[in-house]
């Protein structure tokens, strides 16, 4: 089983941060493709930024040079700095992998549990 989980998340005042982490734990042959990704109220998921599996960043548009996502392949986790927060950007933030598991390494997409972010203005 692999299981992915989020931290970080709460309520910052409009212009300030935060840091989300996202720890993948279980039976993990190699992580590939990283994202996080954010539901609104009354909105569809959206991709906001990841990794790609050699390694590549890409952000959404609105949210570049605010928002900055890096990985430590040694503890499994992904991390998303979210910098000059607006009320816009208040939802659940998720994580999603592709990651290989077992002997075989077949691979698989995996969500988390999501982290609430609440910006005030």
């Amino acid at each position: 089983q692999v299981q992915l989980v989020e931290s970080g998340g709460g309520l910052v005042q409009s212009g300030g941060s935060l840091r989300l982490s996202c720890a993948a734990s279980g039976n993990i042959f190699r992580i590939n493709a990283m994202a996080w990704y954010r539901q609104a109220p009354g909105k569809q998921r959206e991709w906001v930024a990841g990794f790609t599996s050699g390694g590549r960043t890409n952000y959404v548009d609105f949210v570049k040079d605010r928002f900055t996502i890096s990985r430590d392949n040694a503890k499994n986790t992904v991390y998303l700095q979210m910098n000059s927060l607006k009320p816009d950007d208040t939802a659940v933030y998720y994580c999603n992998a592709d990651i290989k598991v077992g002997p075989l390494g077949e691979e698989y997409n995996y969500w988390g549990q999501g982290t609430q972010v609440t910006v005030s203005s």
